[in-house]
């Protein structure tokens, strides 16, 4: 088999196509995520977890939107989808307020857009997983 093959045939599941759409989809969020964060972080003196959740959390929820009609091209029940999204938004925030701590608190490091980045990766595999099998679960 070629490895053009190869590429073709995996690049054809259903499940690496979802986990593309998803990176795309979050790439998108992280947009939105990175210019609140970068705002509360020039304009107010909140802490740097606080600028980091409230973005992440605003990045989640048009994630929601997305992933739903995009990414897992969902027709489920909008309510309990969007609480199990923002449940899994949720747990992974608090993986990537773990990784804000101690980068800053423990490792001392203030480069913070490089925190942000690196807390913000953090979760995209545990985000993707819980998502593809708890929240759009029904969908085939």
């Amino acid at each position: 088999m070629s490895g053009a093959n190869l590429v073709g045939r995996i690049a054809q599941r259903r499940g690496v196509r979802q986990f593309v759409k998803f990176g795309i989809v979050g790439t998108s969020g992280m947009a939105v995520n990175l210019v609140l964060f970068t705002i509360l972080q020039r304009g107010t003196t909140l802490p740097l977890w606080f600028d980091f959740s409230a973005g992440f959390m605003l990045g989640g929820v048009s994630n929601y939107f997305l992933n739903r009609i995009w990414t897992f091209r969902s027709s489920g029940h909008a309510g309990r989808e969007g609480f199990q999204f923002l449940t899994v938004s949720f747990i992974a925030l608090l993986v990537g307020n773990a990784v804000v701590y101690v980068l800053e608190t423990r490792l001392g490091f203030h480069r913070h857009h490089t925190v942000w980045l690196v807390s913000t990766l953090s979760g995209v595999f545990v985000n993707f997983f819980l998502n593809k099998y708890w929240t759009f679960r029904s969908v085939d």
